[in-house]
């Protein structure tokens, strides 16, 4: 894999979201200089509900930029789409995708060390941040979901940083083969037993795994995507 500079190095500081104004981290800048990352994410980086963002295996979001075209065609041409960071993300670049990466694939971004952990679970903050109804929907079911990372080794990175390719762990369960398991067919027990025992996945997912194994049934995604649990 080809190294890739960064289009863009965001972080966001807790801020009013929506009408209700509720705290979130989503609206992030991008940042000037080198930025310290941790275990925790970039220096300057903050989440306003940490109970479902954030954590070690969500310490940066990657979203393509590839991406942005393809949702301003569905969508118009929205302001926020001028620009990365849109959806959240602190790592913006072009030429990686859900097809391309792959859990457990380990990557050198400055002089720090980072992994592939999950993809995201897109929720009802996307849909008050476009002003769109049903955005978070959309994004599940389209795919073009972004994904995270965990910190291996802490470090600095700048917005001219590259991101280069170091090692891959389970190059056969790209973030696209994982979605597709687990929003397209998501009661595929020979899928989720294996997905239950990938080291490299984050534990969460590990966990939703085992329950559609133990209950046959799949978790209800609507108050993650409306926000009816946001009150």
């Amino acid at each position: 894999m080809t190294p890739l500079r960064l289009s863009g190095l965001l972080t966001g500081a807790v801020r009013p979201l929506g009408d209700k104004g509720v705290p979130s981290g989503i609206d992030k800048r991008a940042v000037a200089g080198p930025v310290a990352l941790a275990a925790s994410g970039l220096a300057g980086d903050a989440q306003g509900d940490l109970r479902v963002h954030g954590g070690p295996d969500k310490a940066l979001h990657h979203y393509p930029f590839d991406h942005y075209a393809p949702w301003a065609e569905e969508l118009g041409a929205l302001p926020l789409l001028s620009r990365c960071g849109a959806f959240g993300e602190n790592l913006s670049t072009l030429g990686l995708t859900e097809a391309d990466a792959a859990v457990g694939d380990v990557f050198a971004l400055g002089s720090a060390i980072i992994e592939v952990s999950q993809g995201r679970q897109p929720c009802w903050k996307l849909n008050a941040r476009f002003g769109v109804a049903d955005l978070a929907r959309c994004v599940q079911i389209s795919g073009r979901t972004g994904w995270y990372y965990r910190v291996l080794q802490a470090g600095t990175v700048a917005p001219e940083s590259e991101l280069r390719l170091v090692d891959r762990r389970a190059p056969e369960w790209s973030i696209r083969r994982i979605w597709q398991i687990f929003y397209r067919d998501p009661l595929n027990r020979d899928a989720l037993a294996a997905l239950a025992e990938l080291a490299p996945l984050a534990e969460g997912w590990r966990r939703h795994a085992r329950r559609r194994l133990d209950t046959g049934t799949v978790e209800d995604w609507s108050r993650r995507l409306t926000g009816d649990a946001a009150g």
